[in-house]
């Protein structure tokens, strides 16, 4: 594989070559990265097929989701914080005095 010079001198198509060349080895390093990630999480999940504990452990990974979702939901449903409220309001009336509260 050819390399384009470093120090920028080269006609356009050594350029050209330099920029598809690192696009190419973008893409390589990427493409090894997402199989040894796949690969890694394939072991695991074999891993835990084997258990005895399995459907115990999905019971507890539904149950935790479940209670992930409710507390997201409850995040997002609940106006701002009683403390907030407080600290916006004690914020409120120093600024209204001076900073004298």
């Amino acid at each position: 594989m050819t390399h384009a010079p470093r120090d920028g001198r080269g006609d356009d198509r050594d350029g050209d070559r330099g920029l598809d060349e690192q696009a190419v080895l973008l893409v390589a390093g990427l493409a090894d990265l997402a199989v040894t990630t796949i690969g890694s999480a394939v072991g695991t999940l074999r891993g835990l097929l084997r258990r005895a504990d399995g459907p115990d452990l999905a019971r507890d990974a539904h149950q935790d989701l479940m209670a992930r979702g409710r507390l997201v939901l409850d995040r997002r449903a609940a106006g701002p914080a009683h403390l907030e409220v407080l600290a916006q309001h004690a914020r409120a009336r120093q600024a209204a005095s001076g900073g004298d509260v």
